[in-house]
């Protein structure tokens, strides 16, 4: 190995555990479903079907989840979609 396979190899390994970081702190809260339609855990309405087809697993719809973003950051931490 010389050392541009050396630099190639820390880069993959930094990448990873920065993915493997993000994805942990971007952990959805349960949904709530009711015959089988996912309503938004913040205002109750029917989450978007455009949104479930982006995020399976999402738990607010598209306004909701803006503002739980924008009130994350103004806390300081850091949030997923």
């Amino acid at each position: 190995m010389d050392i541009l396979d050396d630099a190639k190899k820390a880069e993959m390994e930094d990448r990873d555990r920065a993915l493997a970081n993000h994805f942990a702190r971007t952990i959805e809260p349960a949904q709530d479903i009711e015959n089988g339609i996912v309503f938004c855990i913040r205002c109750g309405r029917e989450v978007e079907r455009e949104r479930l087809e982006v995020k399976p697993n999402a738990a607010r719809c598209v306004e909701c989840q803006t503002i739980h973003e924008q009130q994350e950051r103004r806390n300081g931490h850091r949030t997923g979609l």
